[in-house]
């Protein structure tokens, strides 16, 4: 005769709620704790956040809010800069391993080299990057407002700008500034081919082009309109075009389609196999990892107090100069 008895789980999904939406709004006020995400993410996480935003718009609510937990879905550094901004506050990231190519193409003791041999330089940073080279940066800056900030410098003072070489280059062309490149790039916004957007203009002749300045000089060639993620937003509602060729990573169409339901949006490249211009780091995020990390309060971002404190001056000087 056997006896049977319980086998402890270890199944982690043994854990989640039928209801997720429902035990998510409740962890939220039971923690007081703030859910920001970025558009990149799957549109579940999209409906269930506070606040959804670009990078821009995320650093500043994330220096604003009162909650006491903020849940960033989005990817690490993006988490590094809520904690930066909120020091007492516990921050989560539902994925540890949602990285960021850009980020990863700029390592630190590389980047400190490069810097020591401009040391007349005046280092800006665009936010896709660690909490390590936002403390050897003067300030910071995102796509929204990286032209701003550059056109507010003295014309005589030299610049580095890091880590995209491809938003470097568009900020150049737009501000008439010269400056000093790090080689950086984001491995989604260069997937973008020229060859199959001219396919696609053929395909779409009255469409529109839209694009985010991460991609490549011969891909923005061809784009009508170039900007943030939320200003690629914003244009498609403004603009009188009924048919869009989006070029930038897909989890905007979620928002777009919300905001002008009657329009066409083609995703580029176009819908196949590939799923080449989603980010595979902001898609490590999801639903279940989300409760859990607000359950458990962990994967808890932390960082080294003396890094903190430096990446947060130039922080502070691009919220300051993008009023």
């Amino acid at each position: 005769m056997f006896t049977s008895f319980a086998v402890p789980t270890t199944d982690p999904k043994a854990d989640i709620p039928q209801d997720l939406f429902g035990a998510i709004e409740a962890l939220k006020k039971e923690l007081n704790a703030v859910i920001l995400a970025h558009y990149y993410q799957d549109p579940d996480i999209q409906d269930i956040a506070d606040y959804l935003g670009d990078s821009l718009g995320l650093s500043q609510q994330a220096a604003e809010t009162d909650a006491d937990v903020i849940v960033f879905a989005g990817v690490h550094f993006m988490a590094e800069t809520a904690k930066i901004l909120n020091p007492h506050k516990l921050v989560l990231l539902p994925d540890l391993d949602a990285g960021c190519s850009l980020a990863d193409s700029c390592p630190p003791e590389a980047f400190a080299d490069f810097k020591r041999q401009h040391p007349d330089h005046l280092v800006i940073s665009y936010i896709n990057c660690t909490a390590e080279i936002k403390a050897m940066s003067d300030i910071i800056c995102t796509s929204a407002n990286a032209v701003k900030i550059v056109q507010q410098i003295p014309a005589d003072q030299p610049i580095i700008f890091a880590p995209d070489k491809n938003l470097g280059r568009y900020v150049m062309e737009q501000s008439g500034r010269d400056m000093r490149l790090w080689e950086g790039s984001c491995m989604v916004h260069e997937i973008f081919s020229e060859r199959k957007l001219i396919d696609l203009k053929m395909q779409h002749p009255a469409a529109e082009v839209i694009a985010h300045p991460e991609c490549e000089p011969p891909v923005l060639r061809h784009a009508d309109f170039i900007g943030s993620t939320t200003a690629l937003l914003k244009y498609c509602q403004q603009s009188p075009k009924q048919q869009f060729i989006v070029v930038t990573e897909s989890g905007i169409l979620h928002q777009m389609k919300k905001a002008v339901p009657d329009k066409e949006l083609i995703p580029a490249p176009p819908t196949s196999n590939c799923a080449c211009n989603e980010c595979p780091h902001m898609r490590l995020n999801t639903m279940e990892k989300l409760y859990l990390a607000m359950k458990h309060q962990t994967p808890e971002i932390t960082m080294p107090e003396a890094t903190r404190v430096a990446a947060l001056k130039p922080m502070q000087r691009m919220l300051e100069m993008s009023i």
